[in-house]
């Protein structure tokens, strides 16, 4: 299940959670066409990897300043579509645009 993030408060509690399990982010628009197809690779990873990870999203038009929070927290530079893998609350792992395909997800979380 995907769990969208609306506040900075879940967005805290998302880094948190990540001392006891894998956290994977996407940074989603709504207006872009490789967006949706990252979004879907997600979607089909949290799918089909259940209980390997935390899955979110943070919609980067709709929640604009919540998205610069994960810049600001993380020091990744932002982009969108992006993917944060997240562990122990610093991120292990990032893909961006059309580097986020099901293999790469399924890759990084077999790393943490």
């Amino acid at each position: 299940m995907v769990h969208r993030i609306r506040t900075p408060d879940e967005l805290e509690a998302f880094f948190a959670a990540s001392a006891t399990q894998p956290a994977l982010l996407l940074k989603h628009s709504t207006r872009c066409p490789i967006s949706a197809a990252a979004y879907d690779a997600f979607q089909a990873v949290a799918r089909s990897l259940p209980d390997r990870a935390r899955y979110a999203v943070v919609y980067v038009v709709e929640d604009r300043p919540l998205s610069n929070a994960v810049a600001e927290r993380t020091q990744v530079k932002h982009e969108s579509p992006q993917v944060l893998l997240v562990k122990d609350g610093v991120v292990r792992w990032h893909a961006s645009h059309w580097d986020i395909t099901v293999d790469a997800l399924e890759r990084a979380l077999t790393r943490f």
